[in-house]
């Protein structure tokens, strides 16, 4: 890793001088210079803190990437961007199946630019000397880019929190659902989990994106296509390795929002339902 993000970093620092060093002065619930809101008007807005900082991290990797994707250095991460910003029209249903925070955690977080392994989230984090990002920020950013989409089974709830536990790894989460959708036990999810920034805290993970509930297709089903798809991904022997290059590469770029976008089924607020398996073309209604 590192080899565009070195890049990108270079050319930041290059561009620094006579910036200021110190944020401007702003009334309470003023937007920030990036025209983003602060993290105390997200929590006063109703949002749970842990959420709220990770909405404030993502809208400053949102300006970054508006800022980086001016360089000729992250041309190849634009087009890429852009080309499929018009095939997927990211916005959520009814105009498309992929929501928002579903198209843009996957640009920011998980697209590798050209042939490296470098995403734009790495290319903040590595240039965070230009940036000033605080060491929580900068725990947050990480936290973000390592992140993936999981496909779990609903298994109860405790409290105010969903219980999700994830196939293949069989990792057990309690989860808050910021959409407001609470399931039911059984169900299958396929959702991006953020892990709790400050465990002593508040031990709950959160939902990043709005749930896609997998219908039909079983978990039998769903284990099945993960074994048989992940022998196909790049990465060590190690069948975990596997299982995360899968669900957080695909087999190619675009593999996960082909998926979301064939396997529309309908929507309500809360929640986006899903239908078929990404291998079997008979299952999926948009085919």
């Amino acid at each position: 890793m590192g080899e565009f993000a070195d890049r990108v970093h270079r050319k930041l620092a290059s561009k620094t001088g006579g910036l200021p060093t110190k944020e401007p002065k702003r009334r309470p619930g003023e937007l920030l210079p990036g025209g983003f809101k602060d993290l105390e008007t997200l929590i006063k807005e109703g949002h749970d803190p842990v959420h709220a900082v990770y909405i404030f991290i993502h809208n400053l990797t949102s300006k970054f990437g508006e800022i980086a994707s001016s360089l000729p250095e992250m041309r190849a991460w634009a087009e890429v961007v852009a080309k499929a910003e018009d095939e997927y029209m990211p916005s959520g249903p009814p105009m498309s199946p992929l929501t928002g925070s579903f198209f843009w955690s996957w640009a920011f977080y998980d697209l590798r630019i050209g042939k490296s392994s470098d995403t734009l989230a790495y290319c903040q984090i590595v240039a965070n000397d230009v940036i000033w990002m605080n060491p929580y920020q900068l725990d947050a950013a990480k936290r973000l880019n390592d992140s993936r989409m999981g496909i779990y089974e609903h298994i109860g709830t405790k409290g105010p929190h969903i219980l999700l536990r994830e196939l293949i790894t069989e990792e057990q989460r309690s989860c808050h659902c910021p959409s407001g959708y609470l399931g039911r036990k059984g169900e299958l999810w396929y959702v991006r989990l953020l892990p709790p920034l400050e465990p002593q805290l508040a031990q709950y993970w959160v939902a990043m994106t709005t749930p896609y509930v997998l219908m039909d297709a079983n978990t039998i089903d769903w284990v099945a296509f993960l074994k048989r798809t992940m022998l196909d991904c790049d990465g060590p022997t190690d069948d975990l390795s596997r299982f995360h290059n899968l669900l957080k590469y695909g087999l190619e770029p675009n593999y996960w929002n082909e998926f979301v976008l064939k396997a529309y089924h309908h929507h309500q607020q809360d929640a986006i339902f899903l239908t078929g398996i990404p291998d079997m073309k008979a299952t999926l209604p948009h085919a």
